[in-house]
């Protein structure tokens, strides 16, 4: 297409050429000077269509082809895409090793601390020793009611203040005692129980009931925390 392009505009330009040699031989124009110039027009439409020729074969010699040019952009938007996947594996192993080295021991730790701080504030400290479990703990007998006969109602004062009541029967094992503390978050290993009045530690034997032990009315019972030297 643009080959036949530039051939017309070489002939439109050889036009007023040949307009000029024809308006000089008029006058004298004969046969033989219709050939040499019929020769001569030829002669230079030949050689601009050699020119022609050799400059559009040129010209396409540089240009890639299209077939080759679709393979390279493929080429190109595939080796794209996998350097994109390859970043985005080295980001994500990268943010996995993040999280598994860095937030998780954080987070575990803040968590660690938080639970300290519970049990210390509440003096449940027992929690954070190793070997004792709530799962130690054997479960309570059901209290009994308001009305029910030879029942005594004991009242646990807590370091952290609080106070908390129950009833018993006078016949229970005095073990009870003991369970009910670890019950509500004191561990025998580390607190004892005590009168109120004299203030004496409370024997708790295994053999005795609440009435043995001197439990007969409503009492106080204090969660003390147990002396090194008595450990």
């Amino acid at each position: 297409m643009a080959s036949r392009g530039v051939v017309g505009l070489f002939l439109l330009s050889a036009l007023p050429l040949l307009c000029l040699e024809l308006r000089r031989g008029i006058p004298s124009l004969g046969i033989k000077d219709l050939i040499l110039l019929s020769g001569r027009i030829f002669l230079l439409l030949a050689l601009l269509t050699l020119v022609i020729s050799v400059t559009t074969s040129w010209f396409n010699s540089l240009k890639p082809s299209q077939g080759h040019l679709k393979e390279g952009e493929k080429e190109n938007e595939k080796r794209r895409r996998l350097v994109r996947e390859r970043q985005q594996e080295a980001q994500g192993e990268k943010a996995s090793r993040y999280i598994e080295n860095v937030l998780k021991p954080q987070q575990e730790m803040k968590l660690k601390k938080l639970e300290e701080r519970f049990y210390q504030m509440t003096g449940e400290t027992w929690k954070l020793t190793a070997g004792h479990r709530l799962l130690e703990v054997p479960d309570l007998p059901e209290e009994p009611s308001e009305t029910a006969e030879e029942v005594v109602t004991v009242a646990l004062r807590c370091p952290n203040g609080r106070v908390l009541r129950r009833r018993f029967f006078k016949s229970w094992n005095s073990q009870v005692l003991l369970d009910w503390m670890m019950k509500v978050g004191y561990h025998k290993s580390l607190y004892r129980l005590s009168n109120s009045f004299p203030r004496r530690a409370l024997e708790v034997e295994g053999g005795s009931s609440l009435e043995d032990i001197g439990i007969t009315v409503d009492t106080v019972l204090n969660v003390e925390e147990k002396e090194q030297s008595s450990q």
